[in-house]
């Protein structure tokens, strides 16, 4: 897949490392959002071997708070163009507004990231006149509500139906089938129970035919289940990216770079015994 120049093979497990451009994101919000530091942050993690840098200037944690358009574009953009200026690697936009998909990439972005799997007014027609790659990936409800009791009958076949219908929109509306990645949305409107259902389903949704990108890293499911706090969730983070990595996932969204390179080059070593 061409991701604006940079030709990757998605049959390999490729990690993305997160810059938050946000001061209220779960993980690090605060941390890296002013230009200089998120860019430090960025060449960090092409040095330790991610293939992609996803740049968010909206926190989709549960209660998240609103972001105008303009805050968003002033947010990211800049981020973009720096490090397609001064980095080889490919960028990833994590929004679901049009503006921000055209303007982002115009700016250097080689991949559409939403949430909200292109749904808002106008993002769909966006994101295919740009002619990128789209990850479309599974919420249930808004950022605000979506933890307020979700239910499904089955969560792997639910969430596999809603994004083989959003995966018919976009190609109705001119994105390409082979442009396609999907994403689970581990922790988007999802129980304990939901995210391990998923987590054990991942070679159920590899067999749809596109690829995954998944993000755990670092979340409240993790938590969860070992009891740590945020910065204490490093060792469970490393063993949902490698679970992910042997299902076949083809990205893998992590605040950690070093450790999840790591983590897949085992699993790659592996991979290649075996075939």
């Amino acid at each position: 897949m061409n991701f604006a120049g940079h030709e990757l093979d998605l049959s390999q497990s490729h990690v993305m490392g997160i810059v938050n451009m946000t001061p209220d994101s779960f993980s690090d919000g605060g941390n890296y959002n002013r230009l200089d530091a998120a860019l430090v942050r960025a060449e960090s993690f092409v040095r330790d071997g991610a293939t992609f840098i996803d740049i968010g200037g909206e926190s989709t944690r549960p209660g998240a708070a609103d972001v105008s358009v303009q805050e968003e574009l002033d947010r990211v953009c800049p981020l973009v163009e720096a490090i397609r200026e001064r980095l080889d690697v490919a960028i990833s936009v994590d929004t679901s507004q049009p503006e921000v998909i055209r303007e982002s990439a115009a700016r250097g972005a080689g991949l559409i990231n939403d949430v909200r799997a292109l749904q808002l007014d106008g993002a769909l027609e966006a994101a295919a006149e740009t002619g990128l790659p789209v990850c479309l990936m599974h919420m249930k409800g808004q950022p605000r509500s979506m933890q307020a009791q979700p239910h499904y009958d089955n969560v792997v076949a639910d969430v596999s139906a809603f994004l083989m219908d959003r995966v018919a929109e976009a190609k109705a509306a001119g994105v390409r089938g082979e442009n396609i990645i999907l994403d689970p949305g581990f922790g988007f409107g999802k129980t304990l129970e939901h995210n391990l259902q998923l987590l054990a389903g991942l070679g159920q949704m590899n067999a749809l035919g596109y690829p995954l990108l998944v993000g755990m890293s670092r979340k409240t499911m993790l938590g969860d289940i070992t009891g740590r706090e945020v910065s204490e969730r490093l060792p469970a983070s490393l063993a949902v990216a490698t679970i992910s990595a042997m299902s076949g996932s083809a990205i893998i969204r992590v605040h950690d770079v070093s450790e999840t390179v790591d983590a897949v080059k085992v699993v790659t070593a592996l991979r290649n015994v075996a075939q």
